[in-house]
Parts: structure tokens; sequence; C-alpha cells
């Protein structure tokens, strides 16, 4: 899944939906683990939370946008450079999801939601945005079974 779409703050949010009655936050933490992240384009650099910078298997916290991707399924990695040029030339909002391949061989499942703003000025703006990771790994694709 890749998509992007132009950001358009007139659209309302839902009524209630940033009440934190209604968040079910013990249910996002029980199935995934999610971290914050960052984008400077003045400095080309994103700014990535412990875990996440972890998980893409990051010596520091903060990277440079191939270095962040080099560790997604190669199949994926194209789309997600594009999707992020795209959203650095026009304020956005874009998802997209992908798999880690680890060192070791394991399969880490990724989302990521964000958006793009502030572009008013050429090597300005920002990115924010938060991965998603589910709180399991895939050790290939025979871990994936249908029944019949």
């Amino acid at each position: 899944m890749f998509k992007i779409a132009r950001a358009n703050a007139a659209v309302p949010l839902t009524p209630g939906s940033l009440d934190d009655a209604n968040q079910n936050h013990k249910m996002l933490a029980q199935f995934s683990v999610s971290e914050a992240w960052t984008g400077d384009f003045s400095s080309g650099m994103l700014r990535l939370g412990e875990w996440s910078a972890m998980l893409h298997g990051l010596a520091a916290r903060e990277c440079g946008l191939l270095s962040l991707i080099r560790c997604y399924d190669a199949k994926d990695r194209s789309h997600i450079l594009e999707l992020f040029e795209q959203a650095a030339t026009l304020c956005s909002s874009f998802c997209f999801s992908t798999t880690i391949i680890m060192p070791n061989g394991f399969r880490q499942p990724l989302f990521c939601m964000g958006e793009s703003n502030d572009l008013e000025q050429k090597y300005s703006g920002s990115m924010a945005g938060v991965f998603v990771f589910p709180r399991f790994k895939l050790e290939g694709a025979k871990q994936i079974t249908s029944r019949r």
C-alpha cells in the first residue's frame, strides 16, 4: 500500500475523534509498537525514536531517507522513495506499508503514516509521522498459511 493525498486542513475531523476517552491505547499497545518520527527538509535528516532506529538497523536516531529505506523489502523501496519525494514538493498526507528485512532473516511488518507541511520556500518544510510495528516478526512466507 502506497498512498499520498494533498493535505487539506479544511477537512473536519470526525466529532470526538480527538477525545482521549474514545482512544484504544491499550489495544494499540497490545498489538503493536508505535513511535513518532520527524523530518527536516533544510537538513535532509529524519529523526526517529529509539525503537524505530533499532528496528531499522540504524546505529543513530538521525538518518537520511536512503539509510532509512535500505532495510525495506526491495520491491517497495522505489515506491516509498517516490512517495517521500512527492510529499517533499507538495503539502501532503501519506501512508505506506512494507516489510523490514532483518540481517537474521526475520521480517518485521511496518506501517507508516505522515504528513508534510511548511513548503512555502525552497529547502524549507518538515514532515512528521508515526511508524507502527505489529508485535510479530515473520520468518518468511512459510509462516503465513491459509486454512482450506
